[in-house]
């Protein structure tokens, strides 16, 4: 597979969305149960396509924004990321179906873009 194969997913949720109103109101032995049936499912879905990951990527941090007013501490969605390799588009992106991010945890969804190779010159 050469860099046009290789696909960025960002991992969105918002601490305000429904779903993690859900998720706070569950009580502590729910929570942790579905915490650990969560990670679980996550190293499941990790082993089961190892073969194609290029950076199992992370958590993100805070964001900072950098404009022509400067910087600012700002929020938004992303969580976290992935980079894999996959022979489609649609091949990457179906790797993420029923991930548990949005499907036992309160994350919301997951976006796959295509890394797109740097012009030589």
């Amino acid at each position: 597979m050469s860099t046009n194969d290789t696909y960025l997913a960002v991992f969105l949720g918002s601490k305000n969305s429904p779903k993690w109103t859900a998720w706070n109101a569950l009580s502590e032995p729910e929570r942790k149960a579905r915490e650990v049936r969560g990670i679980a499912a996550w190293k499941a879905w990790v082993e089961k396509h190892q073969a194609s990951l290029v950076q199992m990527g992370g958590p993100l941090g805070k964001t900072k924004k950098v404009d022509q007013q400067g910087i600012a501490d700002v929020t938004n969605a992303i969580g976290a990321f992935t980079v894999v390799r996959a022979a489609s588009h649609e091949a990457a992106a179906k790797m993420f179906e029923d991930h548990p991010h949005f499907s036992i945890f309160p994350g919301e969804s997951v976006e796959i873009m295509p890394v797109l190779p740097i012009p030589a010159g």
